[in-house]
């Protein structure tokens, strides 16, 4: 999207990363990890800055780290810990997120390698449904045996097994939120697949946006033919513009094969900020490194480090050279570690007209820009019509 002056808008979403990342948690400000007013303020901050989304990052594996219990560090005389694990089941939060935020969008990290994709298709809708139409998810491939094992004998699947299984997951959502009718009907369902062979008839309704947003995280072929033909969101990590732009024109220029057009994927490096003052508090120096200042030098992702204008600066920079579509901004405190991004950056990237300075919708997918997905064609499968 440009505005009338050509300045194009970005996309901006807030990423709570899950287990094995860096999130840096102040204790006395941060309390449990089932505290619900922590994730409650990152979202209302969120939608206070008007961001597309917020994304909950952290799926099965979590539960792998429960029986070791967390793990607290120490840096700088401040407390946190590495592994943000035990927090509540992520769709369960979004659910609750919902009631209390108007127009952000809300996203997950979903295992679509365990479990069945009827409950999970049922789960996504109802979000939907909930939310007036703001369910997002990022469906992952896990390949934690322990995880595996509460739910099957033997709980490894071997990658060829475990992608695969995923994807016909997916693909069998998205038959069974298109098995409604356009007028509202149900009809019957079947699918038969190498994973699953079901049929029956799906009983929630089709959700205000046809189907939840779909985010992908892939770089491989694989991920990027995947991308092309059916995700609306593609997250990357590509640390220069010159990286972004070539797998932006890869992914973008495969999307016609599939009917798509260069506008129907947002392509969103996952990135971290530091803000300050003056140019020189954003030093280099170890001494002067805060606990955010740390954890962006390690991750290995795109930075944006200075002050409020270098930073709205760099981002508009890298977005203006087709490198990205928006950025989703990686959260290292919590609950406070997007304030002053929302309070001083934002208002810059606005006076640019490169940021939105209301909603003007009120689903994730006009936020996003995105089409509503196309109800199928009745056909007949087995005697019934679908």
């Amino acid at each position: 999207m440009t505005t009338r002056t050509g300045q194009r808008q970005l996309r901006l979403a807030a990423l709570f990363p899950g287990v094995g990342t860096t999130t840096a948690r102040s204790a006395a400000r941060s309390g449990s990890r089932l505290d619900f007013a922590s994730v409650e303020h990152l979202a209302r901050t969120a939608e206070r800055g008007l961001f597309d989304f917020l994304f909950l990052d952290g799926s099965f594996l979590a539960e792998r780290f429960l029986a070791e219990g967390p793990r607290p560090r120490e840096h700088q005389g401040q407390a946190h810990d590495l592994d943000v694990a035990g927090r509540p089941e992520p769709l369960t939060v979004l659910s609750a997120l919902a009631a209390v935020t108007g127009r952000l969008g809300l996203a997950a990290t979903v295992d679509a390698t365990f479990g069945e994709p009827y409950e999970l298709a049922r789960r996504l809708a109802s979000l939907d449904h909930l939310s007036g139409g703001r369910a997002a998810w990022h469906p992952v491939a896990c390949s934690d045996a322990r995880t595996g094992e509460n739910f099957r004998h033997g709980g490894r699947l071997d990658r060829a097994g475990r992608h695969t299984r995923a994807a016909e997951s997916v693909t069998t959502a998205r038959e069974l939120w298109d098995s409604w009718a356009p007028d509202g009907t149900p009809r019957p369902f079947a699918h038969h697949g190498r994973h699953f062979d079901i049929a029956g008839e799906f009983d929630v309704a089709r959700s205000p946006q046809g189907h939840p947003v779909v985010i992908q995280a892939d770089d491989s072929e694989e991920g990027r033919a995947l991308a092309a033909a059916t995700a609306d969101v593609v997250l990357t990590r590509h640390g220069s513009p010159e990286a972004g732009r070539a797998f932006s024109a890869d992914v973008k220029g495969r999307l016609a094969t599939h009917g798509r057009r260069p506008e129907d994927l947002k392509i969103m490096p996952v990135v971290t900020f530091v803000l300050g003052d003056t140019t020189a508090e954003n030093g280099e120096g170890a001494k002067g490194l805060s606990i955010r200042q740390s954890v962006t030098g390690t991750t290995g992702r795109p930075s944006f480090a200075g002050t409020p204008s270098e930073v709205a600066d760099g981002l508009t920079r890298y977005a203006e050279q087709s490198a990205a579509d928006g950025f989703v901004l990686v959260l290292h405190l919590a609950p406070g570690g997007l304030d002053d991004f929302v309070d001083r950056v934002v208002p810059l990237l606005q006076e640019r007209g490169a940021f939105r300075t209301e909603y003007t919708g009120s689903t994730l997918r006009e936020h996003l820009g995105l089409p509503l997905p196309a109800v199928k064609i009745a056909r007949k499968v087995d005697g019934h019509e679908l």
